[in-house]
């Protein structure tokens, strides 16, 4: 049986920024990614605030356990940051910091990937790219 952190499954059962954003508001990008590997698919919202901080972030995942973790995890962790530290997200770190076992690393891969395409939306809008 596999055994998950405290920190993973607390994220899992408790996740945290579920929902949307406004896909319409030029404040907000999206990111829509399916996992190559198990089929699990993340969406991830941005809203950029006039500073180029990310003021909030919300996600819904269709997955296992890891990957709503992953992106809970993601969301807490992008808030405040400006879009330079958002990029520099890395999945190695969400799936150290949750523990994740080695079969289930391409979910935090997920969340990183999800990231990277909503603000390559969001620039995209803005006409930043």
């Amino acid at each position: 049986m596999q055994q998950f952190s405290d920190l993973m499954m607390d994220h899992f059962m408790n996740p945290r920024n579920v929902g949307e954003l406004d896909e319409s508001s030029p404040r907000v990008g999206t990111g829509t990614v399916t996992s190559d590997v198990c089929g699990d698919v993340t969406k991830l919202y941005v809203e950029i605030g006039d500073d180029e901080r990310i003021v909030d972030a919300k996600f819904k995942t269709f997955g296992c356990g890891a990957a709503i973790a992953s992106s809970s995890y993601a969301t807490e962790w992008l808030k405040g940051k400006t879009l330079g530290e958002a990029t520099q997200i890395d999945d190695a770190k969400i799936a150290k910091v949750l523990d994740l076992p080695p079969m289930k690393i391409h979910c935090s891969v997920l969340s990183q990937d999800a990231v990277a395409c909503a603000i390559a939306n969001w620039k995209a809008k803005s006409g930043k790219s």
